[in-house]
């Protein structure tokens, strides 16, 4: 799919839009394509919320998996790492709550990728 405005981004597992970003915190929508995954990551200077709006996944979140629904969220700190991996057959959507004082995309460490990009 391809992005559809400016505030959009296209990635190997889908792509996201950016909602709104104001000082100290961005709101984002995440797409994950069937059974793709984002990178295993963490972040040094800001801290994510995810709350699942549809679809179904498992998010890693420093060892644990954890298997999401609609309706569930997950909560990483700063420097946590973390991944969410699509295991239906219809898209992931997640609403992303990015907090901290850096909020730009090269504040990503990539731990594994399986697109390549580490």
């Amino acid at each position: 799919m391809s992005p559809k405005c400016k505030n959009e981004s296209e990635r190997p597992w889908g792509h996201y839009e950016v909602l709104m970003q104001r000082p100290g915190y961005k709101v984002k929508i995440l797409t994950v394509l069937p059974h793709s995954e984002i990178s295993l990551q963490r972040h040094s200077h800001r801290s994510e919320h995810w709350h699942i709006v549809s679809g179904k996944g498992i998010v890693t979140k420093n060892e644990s998996e954890i298997k999401v629904l609609a309706g569930d969220s997950v909560d990483f700190p700063v420097n946590e790492v973390h991944r969410v991996k699509n295991i239906d057959n219809e898209n992931l959507v997640l609403v992303e709550i990015a907090q901290g004082n850096y909020l730009g995309e090269d504040d990503i460490v990539r731990l594994e990728d399986k697109y390549g990009r580490i």
